[in-house]
């Protein structure tokens, strides 16, 4: 035997050597498992005696060895995601999906059209505690009301306006409506966006599709269309009318300002027979004469005759051969 052997079978014959080797191995054990490094995009959550105790932050932490427990989990400024409709079988420089998961995308519309819709959902955990002790089943039911909350929604839609107009606004609605169940839950996550990807009809429906959307596009630049022209010549018509309105206004004003400048001339002209008949009817048979006379110089220079045709020394003024023109 050598001296080797013989120095540890002497060693161990001694239980107080023994027991102090137990008792190092037991403390060197304590302290491998009471100190640990939690990462920056982590937190860790302890329990003591199977009752949670705290939540500690970034850094290197302590528990007591084989009474408290550690869990770790996402940090509040870590973003979850998860997707509906498609999964990403391949992550890297050019991402790889797998697409067309009817199960979850396949969807009714308030018109009763059916439409393959696609969505991610992103999520922070806030609350660690929540987290973990809460729910049980957390992947499960976080992608179960999502499914939910994206079914009611697009349910109450027309299936052109969920592929168009209503997207935002869907989006909107869904973070807040899943909040409030998650919050209902005590689930520990704020959602903070819905993103909706792909939305088309299915398959089998997708050309019938593509010609009915199309019919509407026709449909709606025939409307467009016919407004514009619409709007082109009815100004145009307007304003026409308005100056046609404008000139019988004017015309009519004219009118009634002469009617009324005879009406006022035929007065003073009243008065002033009236003070002297005689004088006044022998003025305006002058005035009428001088009038008759130069109004029709040009034609009729004269009233009589200077080639004697006639029986009486005057002019025919009826036309030739004595025929009214």
């Amino acid at each position: 035997m050598s001296d080797l052997e013989v120095k540890i079978r002497s060693f161990f014959k001694k239980p107080s050597y023994v027991v102090a080797v137990i008792a190092g191995v037991i403390l060197l054990a304590s302290a491998g498992s009471s100190l640990f490094v939690v990462d920056q995009a982590e937190q860790a959550v302890i329990t003591r005696f199977g009752r949670y105790y705290a939540t500690l932050g970034p850094g290197l932490q302590y528990k007591i060895p084989f009474i408290d427990k550690k869990f770790i989990v996402p940090g509040n400024k870590v973003v979850q995601t998860e997707q509906f409709g498609f999964k990403t079988t391949k992550s890297g420089s050019v991402n790889q999906y797998q697409n067309n998961i009817t199960r979850e995308s396949t969807m009714l519309t308030g018109d009763l059209n059916i439409v393959d819709v696609e969505w991610i959902i992103q999520y922070r955990i806030v609350d660690p505690r929540a987290w973990l002790f809460t729910v049980q089943e957390k992947d499960q039911t976080i992608r179960d009301i999502s499914r939910s909350v994206i079914n009611t929604l697009v349910g109450d839609r027309a299936i052109l306006d969920v592929m168009s107009s209503e997207r935002s606004n869907i989006e909107n609605l869904a973070v807040s409506m899943m909040n409030e169940q998650f919050s209902q839950l005590g689930l520990g996550i704020n959602v903070f966006a819905v993103k909706l990807q792909n939305i088309v009809p299915p398959e089998g429906v997708q050309d019938a599709f593509e010609d009915v959307n199309k019919a509407i596009q026709d449909m709606n630049r025939f409307i467009n269309e016919g407004k514009e022209s619409y709007n082109s010549e009815i100004p145009k018509a307007k304003g026409e009318a308005d100056r046609q309105i404008q000139v019988a206004d004017g015309y009519a004003a004219e009118r009634v300002n002469k009617a009324k400048g005879d009406v006022a001339r035929f007065n003073s002209v009243y008065e002033e027979y009236r003070k002297a008949p005689a004088v006044t009817r022998e003025r305006l048979y002058l005035e009428t004469m001088e009038e008759i006379f130069a109004s029709g110089a040009e034609k009729n220079p004269a009233l009589i005759d200077s080639g004697l045709d006639n029986v009486l020394p005057f002019k025919n003024l009826g036309g030739k051969n004595g025929k009214t023109e």
